[in-house]
């Protein structure tokens, strides 16, 4: 079975790949001509754990190729995957131009039936923009050549995309046919052979579910960012809070740890997408709004917590940043709360120098040399006034404290993951703030 994915970026590329592990023939395409070459070279343009060594397996099992010629990919193909960028528009609304460019490419160049499967998030409705599209270029070619249209919303996390495509929780597919069924459960045949769920609705309601999860996981994060701002006022510990609610089987452990907001190329977007998708059909979102709002001021909270400790001062002080992406184990800096809080503290005075694991390149693309950059966690905290931990790299976890205290020149740190006990803390002499403790 051969396919077809048009975007490799984070989604297209791991899903290309990992069809590819399990048998079938992909072709990525991409309208960037340099990362193309550089996919034909074994360069990855992501951080992925283990994406590379799955990329390049497959390649030389002549089972994944890459070009830009799209009609090339569309030769033998039985469905073509659109996986491009929707980025939010100045209104909020998901901007739908790359993935209707591919569909009327589709249009131009298809020349027996196709099932053309959305795999980027798209909101309500975009199917029908998608079909209309490919209709439209054959009416142009003055050829009838049937296709169906089809929903495959991706539930990847960064960080552990290929656990989460090789053994899904889940796998959604909305579609109007019989036939695109048929295409997509032999698509799918290796993943059920383990008894992953795979469930079948209308468009509309695929197109929603992915909407909804984020929200979903969008809220608890910002609803526990709330609770744990209350705590610190009423004199409670957010962490025992997690516990006490956590054991619920009604509401579980995931996405309810406080922090320093949630960022990333899904959650933010995917809101203000859905908010704007309601506002459009005359419905207010109520939950969402004070989500959204919930998470711009909790970007904020640890520059307020290190400007208040310094007094409203922070002219000439030296802060260290540990993590810079907007979370663990992937590079990726989208709506990354280390970005507010280097903004924040840059325009207060301070020089900011910063330290992560994978993230540095993609930081200096975005805000070039505006901060002080280190290759190495204890060097980017030598004779620093204050140590911020932004983002929890397993690294950080369990530091060289004795060390630490002969580099820094205050032993302060501003906790915004949770991730050190402030009784240690205390007991050892350090100043700790902590988020909701």
């Amino acid at each position: 079975m051969e396919i077809s994915m048009v975007g490799t970026g984070y989604v297209g590329l791991v899903s290309g790949t990992c069809f590819a592990e399990t048998g079938i023939i992909v072709t990525c395409v991409d309208v960037d001509n340099d990362k193309i070459d550089k996919l034909n070279k074994g360069i990855v343009p992501i951080y992925e754990p283990g994406l590379e060594s799955m990329i390049n397996r497959n390649v030389k099992k002549n089972r994944l190729y890459f070009t830009t010629r799209l009609e090339e990919s569309l030769a033998d193909a039985e469905a073509v995957f659109i996986a491009v960028g929707t980025p939010p528009d100045e209104d909020g609304s998901a901007d739908l131009k790359y993935v209707l460019s591919v569909a009327r490419e589709v249009g131009k160049h298809m020349n027996q039936y196709l099932v053309i499967v959305t795999k980027s998030t798209v909101p309500i409705g975009t199917a029908k923009k998608v079909k209309a599209a490919v209709q439209e270029e054959l009416d142009k070619r003055g050829v009838n050549i049937s296709f169906d249209v089809a929903s495959n919303p991706e539930f990847l996390k960064e960080g552990a995309a290929i656990d989460d495509f090789l053994k899904p929780d889940r796998i959604v597919i909305g579609t109007e046919s019989e036939k695109a069924v048929e295409v997509l459960r032999r698509l799918y045949k290796p993943f059920l052979l383990n008894n992953h769920p795979i469930v079948f609705m209308d468009i509309p309601s695929a197109e929603m579910t992915k909407y909804t999860a984020n929200a979903m996981l969008a809220t608890k994060i910002s609803f526990m960012n709330d609770i744990a701002n209350l705590c610190e006022i009423v004199g409670a510990d957010i962490t025992s809070v997690r516990k006490g609610i956590g054991s619920d089987s009604r509401i579980g452990y995931h996405f309810i740890y406080a922090g320093a907001g949630y960022g990333g190329s899904c959650f933010p977007k995917d809101v203000k997408a859905l908010i704007k998708t309601s506002d459009q059909n005359n419905h207010s979102l109520e939950v969402l709004k004070a989500v959204e709002d919930v998470n711009d001021r909790q970007k904020v909270v640890l520059f307020n917590k290190i400007n208040k400790h310094f007094n409203g001062d922070l002219k000439g002080k030296r802060i260290a940043l540990w993590g810079l992406s907007f979370k663990p184990n992937t590079d990726d800096m989208r709506e990354a709360p280390a970005l507010v809080i280097i903004d924040k503290l840059i325009k207060a005075g301070a020089k900011v120098i910063g330290y992560d694991p994978v993230a540095i390149n993609e930081c200096k693309r975005r805000i070039g040399d505006k901060i002080e950059y280190t290759n190495e966690q204890y060097d980017a905290i030598k004779n620093v006034d204050a140590l911020v931990l932004i983002t929890e790299w397993s690294e950080f976890r369990v530091p060289k404290w004795k060390e630490m205290e002969n580099l820094m020149k205050n032993k302060i740190i501003f906790d915004g993951r949770n991730i050190y006990d402030p009784s240690d803390m205390k007991k050892w002499g350090w100043t700790y703030y902590g988020i909701g403790r």
